[in-house]
């Protein structure tokens, strides 16, 4: 059972989490048991771990903050040994080193970090980058088939929902939309563009014309007017 004080450290502790979130973590405690935390590690960019979230416990003494958490790792990672306690310099295996004023985001960002390193420790195994990279991709499905996961990060969940929900619903869209495709090509095929039969209606009239220069054309019709006016006057002076 958690002290007054680890009580009163840790709430004050969840309560900073949610305002103001560490990059790439999160972390809740049981809701029947504050000295028992889950957290997950979002794997940084450019990192062998980019992409997967890896699910781990925190287990405070009772007489927290005055001594350090036990920390386990439960989703499999090439890092760290799974539901085993790890060996860093801010959990249970070094409690003369521990610091009181170090917090959950303390010990989890100094988690992240040393996650990312090479160190060999307790708890710690050896994996290739591949290998790493595989697990990194199969850490969702783990993550959900873990009960205590799937009740205190929902929201995570979630998030794995909704991109098979989206792609699901491509197919039945396309489905639908494809008959309204195929009327409106029809329809299009059937009505001639406007621009082009305008077109065709302002160069009807002057097809007849022989396709000479401008000036030819002025000579052709003055010589027309010529010839004109000479039969016009014949007709007069007749």
């Amino acid at each position: 059972m958690a002290s007054k004080a680890a009580f009163k450290r840790l709430t004050k502790e969840y309560k900073a989490m949610q305002t103001n979130p560490p990059p790439f973590i999160t972390a809740k405690p049981l809701e029947a048991n504050i000295l028992e935390w889950h957290y997950v590690l979002r794997g940084p960019p450019d990192t062998a771990y980019e992409g997967g979230e890896y699910h781990g416990r925190l287990r405070f003494p009772a007489d927290y903050p005055y001594k350090p958490p036990a920390i386990q790792m439960i989703t499999p990672s090439g890092r760290f040994q799974t539901n085993t306690n790890i060996c860093m310099s801010m959990s249970n295996f070094h409690p003369d080193t521990w610091n009181p004023a170090w917090s959950v985001s303390t010990i989890l960002s100094g988690m992240l970090s040393f996650m990312v390193e090479e160190e060999a420790t307790t708890g710690s195994i050896r994996a290739s980058t591949a290998d790493r990279k595989i697990l990194a991709r199969k850490s969702r499905q783990a993550n959900l088939a873990n009960h205590v996961f799937r009740e205190l990060f929902p929201e995570l969940c979630a998030a794995e929902a909704a991109p098979a929900a989206a792609a699901a619903a491509a197919p039945a869209a396309e489905l639908e939309a494809a008959p309204a495709a195929a009327v409106r090509r029809r329809t299009a095929r059937l009505q001639p563009a406007p621009a082009t039969a305008a077109a065709n209606n302002h160069q009807a009239p002057a097809a007849w014309l022989p396709g000479l220069p401008r000036k030819w054309l002025v000579l052709f019709v003055v010589v027309a007017y010529f010839f004109a006016s000479k039969a016009i006057s014949r007709m007069l002076s007749a």
